[in-house]
């Protein structure tokens, strides 16, 4: 079916298919987060529903990993004198607070 003809009959039955402008998309998982990078996303409401479709690079992160920032690993780095390594595992340990994760290195 040419995407014409599914646009006419997709909005027949009620279907409205939208694009989304999205740089990643993170899904949570309770042992680990899935990371998609350079995503496409569809977002498509039919029958009082809204659905999503996903497509792109997907990375498989330990969980909380994707929620340190790249400023603030280096804002540690810089209070804390580490390298960033410890820096980020540090930060994921202390589930990204940065003033428990300074103190807690500045103490070791």
């Amino acid at each position: 079916m040419n995407p014409k003809m599914l646009q006419k009959a997709m909005k027949s039955m009620g279907i409205k298919q939208e694009e989304i402008e999205a740089s990643e998309v993170i899904i949570k998982c309770p042992d680990k987060d899935l990371v998609i990078k350079h995503p496409q996303v569809s977002k498509v409401k039919a029958m009082g529903q809204e659905t999503f479709q996903i497509i792109g690079e997907v990375e498989e992160v330990e969980a909380g990993v994707a929620d340190i920032k790249d400023e603030d690993v280096k804002t540690v780095m810089q209070q804390a004198h580490v390298n960033e390594k410890k820096a980020k595992e540090a930060l994921i340990e202390h589930k990204g607070d940065l003033a428990a994760t300074i103190l807690a290195l500045q103490g070791s």
